[in-house]
Order: C-alpha cells, then structure tokens, then sequence
C-alpha cells in the first residue's frame, strides 16, 4: 500500500481520513498542514505567500521523505494503526524536532483531532521533548524567565500578555504555530503540546537555521518586516495619564521646548473624546485641535493621539456600527463587553468594512489635523473577564480566531494611512501577533506596575519580543500601576528605569502617578481622572540631571539607533537582543535574564533591585569590552562586578565602537 503521494511540489499523505500536507515554505522552511475529512485550505493566519520552490521528494510506500535546503522531513507510517510520525533533521542529519510515536498498543495520536459541535475540531499535537533544548520567544508574557523550557503558557491575549506563538530552539530550528485560536503549549520534559481549542486544520511552520539570527530573518521573510521607522521614533517621547485639555499639551511641549529639552513626541491619553466610539476631540476641553496640532508641529513636536477599540452604547457612531454589522457579538447573553465609564462592546477589526468605516473617522477628526501617529489601546482587546468562548468576529469565533485581532487593529490604521498617502508610519499598540510588525506596530507591554519585579520582568518580555519577530517594543517607563510621584524609592524605580528607557527601541515616559485629580465636565459628568505631574522636572532638581543627562544620551544614539532601525526593517532584525542572539557559541548567554545587546555594539546591563549601587554583570565570550562609563576594557567570559551609582547604568561597548558615549554614561 502507498501512503503517500507527490502533488505541485508537496507531499501528501492519507490514511483514515486524514490527509498530511508538507510543501518548501521560504528558504530552509516547511510548512505542515493536516485536515480531517476535509481538503488542505490555503487560508494562512501568519505566514505570507512566497516564491514556490522546488524540494527534493521521495516515497517508499510506506516512509517518505522531502527536503528544501538544509531541512528534511522524514514521514513513517508505524506499524501499529498505521500511524503517521513526522521528524525533522538538518543538514547534518541532527534531528530537530519529532512528532511523539504511537507507542504501540497506547495508540497516541501526534496529530489528535476531537470533534466539537458543527465542522470545528479541538486540537492537540505532540511532539517528542528533548531535555536539553532551550526555548525563547513565544511573545510577551509577565514572568521573570528567559528559558521557557518547562513553561505552561496560554495561547491568548490579556493585557499586558502577547501571545505570538514563535520560538527559537537551541537546537537550531525555529518554530511557528500558524494558528489564531485561543489554546495552549505546554513545553514539557516528556512533550511539547500544543492545543487549540477549536479549529478546522493543523498548520505549523518550522526552518532551520545554523545560527539564531540566520532563523529569525528567515521567519521574517515569510511573516513581514516592519517599515522604516519615522524620525521622531528615534527621540523621547512624553506621555502621562493624562493630558486632558488642549492648553496642558501645549504648555507641557512649550516648557520642553524653553529649557531646550529634545522631545520629539507628545502623547493625549485616552477620553480625550465624548464618548468611547466617537474617534474625536471632546470640545469642551479640546477647542481647537488643528490649531493645537500646528502649534506643535512649529515646535517640532509630533502628536500622538490614544484610540480605543470600544463603542459605548451611548456613542454617536453605536446605533449604525450596530446597523451595519460592525461590531463583536456575544453568542449569548446581553452585548456587554466591558464596563469603563458606560456600556461598551468593540469594534469588530476583523471585518475589512470595520476597518473602512473607522478610519474614515479618525482621518477626518485626527489625520486631516495632521496627526501621523496613533496609540491603539486596548488591543487584546479586553473583554471583561476575558470569557473568549462567548464572543465572535467576523472571521469567525473568538476561541477560533481571536489571536489576529490586535493585527488586525494595526492593520486599519496602517492601511488607512497609508492609502492617505502617508509614507512614515508608526502606531503605538498594547498587543501584537504574528505579522503585527509589516503594519507599522511598535508595542509596548501593558498597564504594568511600578515595582522592581515588574521591572525585571519588562527585561525578559522585550528580549523575548524581539525574537517573536516585533522589533518595535518599549515599555511606560517607571511602570503605569501606583506610582507615587513623591515618593523616594518609586524615584528611584523611575530613574533606573529611565536608563533602560533610553536603550530600548523607542523611549516612553508614561504611568498612572498619584496622586491624581478628579474632572467634572461642564454637565456636572465625571470624567476620566489626571494622575500627578510626570514630566522630567516633577521629582526633584538631583532626579532631573539625571533624567536630563539621559535623554542627551539617547540624541548622541540617534544615528545609531537609525541603523539599527534600518537593519529591523530590511532583515527583521531585533533592536534588543538576547546576549546569544550576538554570541552562539558562548552557553552562558542562554541563561542570562537580566542583560541584552542593544543591537551589536552595545551591551546593556539595567540595575533592577531596590537600591543596589552595583551588579554583577556577564561579558560575553569573543569579545573586548569597554565601560562607557569609564573606559576600562574588560575581557569577555567572564563575570565583574560593576559600580553603578544612581546616576550610571552599566553599559558596554563590544570591541570600543560606539566610543563617543565613553564617559558621557
């Protein structure tokens, strides 16, 4: 009996009513698509279409064999149950990744499908679990942890989780669960797991790669690169919550300007509107904001206003949003979605009418003021308990679809503006998936709090981004939730957090800072609240130096921090990386959570514990390094430990390049 069949460049193989699709997928890659009664669809929820190429196949009745550059897949049907299993090896013959066997009289399925009501299936498939293989990527989650071997994580989005179902292994082969269904992966000692919980087709993607960054500029050949980023994304950005009135704003960019401060941005937070779903300018407190736009672009100053996905039942857009379909539904129960200052349900992003109507309002009430960037919020999006069983899109269930809608939301925005005719484009967003990068997304990590751990945490989430293939990341510098303005040791938090601002992609100041003041609209209605001062000024003359000192640092980093941009966008290269993303060979680097490569040549090492003064710090093999902040060279593969007084972050130079910040850090 033959099990398997060539067809256009693919293998197929069909036994039970199963059919196996494996087919060239980019350079080194394969695409693995399976389906149950059913033919192979083409949709694709990540990957994008690229150039067919032609692999090298053979059958053997019974095991087959297809191979596009330096990866193979070896396919055998087992003797008992005439189970398929799936393994992948490089060029060297060195297996990568296996599917679990059937174990003989257990039966396992690799590939298990179990029906759920109408033409859906609940999904799991496993594969064999090497001890010794690290895992990086996979998004943002909120932990302290670099290796995510051993890690249970959930495949959806809250705020500030990310779920990108990318990674890395160490043992050089990268991995691509092109699936948009609310789920899980389980990495376990015995198996990798993976499940969704309701779809109609397995499909993942896997590429080999001799080195971490020849496999991550792989993975973004066939998901997307981001754009060039704008000039103004290369300076200091100032945001709190919020500015609530056009005379704020302008007062805030005029004092930046008369102590001759660089910003290069000014953010107006959320309920700068009437109503949630209205995408404009509430006029009481916002009475001329063309004029107030213009003003701040003769500063030099871009405008970034917030956007959010939520419609209140009270908007002047609900009623025909409702009408025209353009909203999420609830399967069941009452069109409640979130509770914030009203009723409110969201957008539905996923419907490409959604898309057109939206922007057309945001264009004639943002846009046509030239305002270029938007902060899209609330892009998980945040469904009141997060009950994804109950809702549906219009590309179908949550539990089904739900991962592409923080893309999708990019997506409105960087099509609506670039059918405007506007060329440099970035959008601040609360969450991504697979492909958020090609539409401008520069995301930050959510409404986090103001503590050391989730200081420590941002760390790990950024290195981790990077490798899921978004370059654009940053975080609210000082953390959103509980910051007191006055309070020494949250100075101290925010200061050292400052200092990994400046070595992120983009350079953020935001936060929640108590404490706040009520506003009442003329209608007596209580408004959103505004936190406390969180301008540079605000904490004290000593704090300011420092803050000051730093944002100098990153002006001297401006053509640098180009390059590196440059690099992002033409090989989808990470702006922060892992320590082995830029030394392989060095096995220390793999387990390093509290240090990165900002590109290259700089090697970053934050202090994130409560009033320590020094740290210890890992100079990677291969290279000499140079203190910035002194000059002294240190030989890499080794551990120092380095001073580091409130005013100095430890930083290295790789090699002495980059010398002009010798002694300025």
């Amino acid at each position: 009996m033959d099990f398997f069949e060539e067809k256009d460049g693919s293998l197929l193989f069909r036994e039970n009513g199963e059919t196996v699709m494996i087919m060239p997928w980019g350079k080194n890659s394969l695409r693995v698509r399976s389906a149950i009664l059913s033919d192979i669809t083409e949709y694709s929820p990540a990957l994008l279409d690229v150039p067919k190429l032609k692999p090298d196949i053979k059958t053997n009745g019974t095991s087959a064999t297809i191979c596009n550059g330096n990866i193979t897949a070896e396919l055998t049907v087992q003797e008992w149950g005439n189970a398929l299993q799936i393994k992948f090896f490089n060029q060297n013959g060195d297996c990568l990744l296996s599917e679990i066997p059937n174990g003989g009289a257990l039966t396992l399925k690799a590939r298990h499908f179990m029906p759920l009501k109408g033409e859906s299936f609940k999904l799991k498939v496993s594969f064999l679990s090497d001890r010794n293989e690290k895992i990086y990527g996979m998004g943002q989650y909120q932990q302290e942890i670099m290796d995510l071997k051993g890690c249970n994580l959930e495949l959806a989005h809250r705020n500030s989780q990310a779920s990108i179902p990318f990674y890395i292994s160490s043992l050089g082969y990268g991995f691509l669960w092109n699936n948009a269904a609310v789920g899980e992966v389980h990495f376990g000692l015995n198996t990798t797991e993976w499940i969704a919980n309701s779809t109609k087709q397995l499909d993942y993607w896997i590429t080999a790669g001799d080195t971490p960054a020849q496999i991550e500029e792989t993975y973004a050949s066939v998901t997307g690169k981001v754009p060039i980023m704008p000039e103004y994304g290369l300076g200091f950005w100032q945001c709190k919550l919020r500015y609530y009135n056009q005379e704020e704003v302008l007062n805030i960019a005029k004092e930046y300007k008369k102590r001759n401060i660089p910003i290069d941005v000014i953010v107006i937070d959320y309920y700068h509107w009437p109503r949630c779903g209205d995408w404009r300018f509430d006029e009481e407190y916002f009475s001329d904001p063309e004029a107030m736009v213009q003003k701040l672009h003769d500063l030099g100053i871009e405008t970034m206003v917030s956007i959010w996905p939520q419609v209140d039942w009270r908007s002047e857009n609900f009623e025909e949003m409702k009408q025209k379909g353009l909203l999420v539904k609830a399967d069941s129960g009452i069109d409640i979605q979130m509770l914030f200052h009203g009723n409110n349900v969201f957008m539905d992003v996923t419907n490409p009418r959604t898309r057109e109507y939206v922007w057309e309002k945001c264009k004639k009430n943002y846009a046509d003021y030239g305002i270029k960037t938007f902060w899209l919020d609330e892009a998980e999006p945040e469904f009141t308990g997060y009950d994804f069983s109950n809702y549906r899109y219009y590309a179908g269930s949550v539990e089904q679809t739900g991962n592409i809608y923080p893309r999708e939301y990019s997506r409105l925005f960087y099509e609506g503006q670039k059918k405007s005719g506007q060329k440099d484009i970035v959008n601040l967003v609360r969450c991504a998936w697979a492909g958020s990068q090609r539409y401008g997304a520069l995301v930050w990590s959510g409404d986090i709090m103001s503590t050391y751990e989730d200081f420590r945490k941002q760390i790990c989430a950024g290195i981790h981004m990077g490798i899921s293939g978004i370059p654009w990341w940053t975080t609210d510098i000082g953390g959103f939730h509980n910051g007191v303005k006055d309070d020494k040791d949250f100075q101290e938090l925010l200061i050292r957090w400052f200092q990994f601002g400046t070595f992120c992609p983009v350079m953020r100041i935001h936060g929640c800072r108590l404490p706040g003041k009520d506003i009442i609209n003329k209608k007596g209605e209580v408004r959103e609240w505004t936190g406390a001062d969180n301008e540079i000024w605000s904490y004290g003359e000593e704090n300011y130096k420092i803050m000051l000192k730093y944002i100098n640092i990153r002006e001297l980093m401006r053509s640098y921090i180009r390059s590196l941009m440059e690099e992002a966008h033409l090989k989808g290269t990470p702006v922060i990386r892992a320590l082995f993303y830029e030394f392989p060979e060095d096995k220390t680097c793999y387990d390093i959570t509290d240090s990165y490569m900002f590109g290259a040549d700089i090697l970053v090492a934050p202090v994130c514990h409560k009033h320590k003064m020094e740290r210890k710090v890992y100079l990677p093999e291969g290279a000499l390094w140079v203190n910035a902040s002194d000059g002294k060279e240190y030989k890499g593969g080794a551990w120092y430990e380095i001073s580091a007084p409130i005013g100095i972050i430890p930083v290295f130079l790789r090699e002495g390049r980059q010398n002009y910040l010798i002694n300025k850090i």
